[in-house]
């Protein structure tokens, strides 16, 4: 047992033995370091004013991600290297990043710059990467400004983000390396007493044993929702138990039937094996928060948290995924969408916590499509999500699985619409009429400030046609939002 967490900052080793379970990891840096650099803006991980690098060893290497510190508990630094602003400059020498957005103007008011600049610090040190005003606007997505514009500071990545890293932290990787391995331990942490606590096992069965010991106490795996409730909601969360520290919960495993996603792999951990399974999965994993929410957030925790606009289940659920749950009394699997039963009402035993899900590819005879609809393309909430998957055999649907999110008071099939379109044909759109009509009978949506119900419903039946027309050939060139964005932006650029 370890009662301290341990990380690197500015190559030196930091050991803190008084973490407060919630504590940000924004606070900590400006009101224990009185390091101001790092901005509190939002407080909700939407603006990335306080954005910082954390580095770990992934497969030997070094990574480092961008993270919102607002929303980022201290103890989750276990372990990890934390960059801010403050450690860029060396030997009075600007940073590449730092004199790229001075050089080209990227700065005006300064609120925002800091977080931009380790967004790009990140950008600097990432692996294949190509050189172009898309790529920088992706990892930019969770960066707001109001005053610079973006131009100059896309202009100030272009300058210095794609030339081979040479700074401080490229100098010294090696040591750097050889201090997080040195750090490493599979010792189980716990800050606190049985009151109140930061606690992060290390193993499976050392998770179960002491959530069964203190099932009152919070889980999480990204917090990237429920660090939510402490800076917005004012929660008090006495017992927290952070999952980062369990090696088996981070895997991301294809096999020859599917990918096995362990409950702490991220949505950037797991973007190129949905891309895999299907485009349009990868398109839609491209649209949930931001570099920063990706780097932290984590698909077994969108799933537990059983949000009826999540974003992952509808689509999850579409291609038959199977949820894993454990306990100290054993293991179960059940399919996804058995495990949501109602508004906030999820079907997870006394003691048991999500571990993983399997999520199976597709077949021969297999087709698969899925559609965010919200108010903003990035970095938004999605007002209806849908997911479907047809079987197919000579232009006639001989299966369908059908799923939406925000369309009820959890992600659900549309049994009606299945059924009727059993039969119907790709190349007669006759014959999906009745599917449309079904949805009217699977779902009774809610109006709220997201959008209303007759919005929702009429949408859900238009995604609905759009995927077939998608998938039967006849859409119109321009039906692909998200096809056709990419290509403008690229004749933009």
């Amino acid at each position: 047992m370890r009662d301290t967490i341990r990380f690197l900052k500015n190559g030196e080793v930091v050991e803190l033995d008084s973490v407060g379970p919630t504590e940000t990891l924004l606070d900590y840096l400006r009101l224990r370091r009185r390091e101001t650099g790092t901005k509190e803006g939002c407080g909700e991980g939407d603006c990335g004013a306080c954005t910082v690098a954390l580095g770990r060893l992934v497969g030997g290497k070094m990574v480092y991600q961008p993270v919102n510190s607002c929303i980022q508990l201290l103890g989750m630094i276990d372990g990890a290297e934390l960059v801010t602003v403050e450690d860029l400059a060396s030997d009075q020498r600007l940073h590449p990043v730092q004199k790229a957005m001075v050089d080209l103007h990227g700065s005006q008011c300064g609120f925002c710059t800091p977080g931009f600049i380790m967004t790009l610090f990140t950008l600097y040190h990432a692996e294949e990467k190509q050189k172009s005003r898309k790529t920088v606007t992706e990892w930019l997505a969770g960066n707001l400004c109001r005053c610079t514009g973006y131009r100059p500071i896309v202009d100030a990545a272009l300058e210095a983000c794609f030339d081979a890293a040479d700074d401080a932290f490229t100098w010294r990787a090696n040591e750097t390396r050889q201090k997080l391995q040195d750090l490493a331990d599979s010792r189980d942490v716990y800050l606190g007493d049985s009151n109140g606590f930061f606690a992060s096992p290390s193993t499976l069965d050392g998770l179960a044993a002491l959530y069964a010991q203190h099932p009152d106490a919070t889980i999480v795996a990204g917090a990237t929702d429920v660090a939510l409730w402490v800076t917005k909601n004012l929660a008090e969360l006495p017992k927290i138990i952070w999952l980062g520290r369990i090696e088996e919960l981070d895997r991301v495993e294809e096999t020859g039937s599917g990918v096995l996603i362990g409950a702490t792999a991220t949505y950037a951990a797991t973007e190129a094996a949905m891309t895999r399974i299907e485009t349009s999965l990868g398109a839609l994993w491209k649209r949930i928060g931001s570099k920063q929410v990706r780097a932290s957030g984590t698909i077994g925790g969108n799933i537990a948290n059983g949000s009826p606009i999540g974003d992952t289940p509808p689509a999850l659920i579409a291609l038959g995924a199977t949820l894993e749950l454990h306990s100290a009394d054993g293991s179960r699997a059940l399919p996804l969408e058995d495990f949501f039963l109602e508004y906030g009402k999820q079907d997870r035993r006394d003691g048991e916590f999500v571990t993983g899900l399997f999520v199976p590819g597709l077949s021969a005879n297999q087709v698969f499509r899925c559609y965010k609809i919200s108010k903003r393309f990035d970095q938004d909430i999605s007002a209806v999500m849908a997911g479907f998957r047809f079987a197919l055999s000579d232009g006639v649907i001989t299966e369908a699985r059908i799923a939406y999110g925000g369309m009820a008071g959890t992600p659900k099939r549309a049994a009606t619409a299945e059924a009727a379109l059993a039969g119907a044909s790709l190349e007669d759109p006759a014959t999906w009429g009745a599917a449309m009509q079904g949805l009217i009978s699977d779902f009774t949506p809610m109006t709220d400030m997201r959008a209303s119900s007759a919005y929702r419903m009429e949408t859900a039946r238009a995604l609905l046609a759009k995927a077939l027309m998608e998938i039967s050939g006849t859409a119109p060139e321009d039906v692909n939002v998200l096809i056709k964005r990419e290509v403008d932006h690229d004749r933009a650029a």
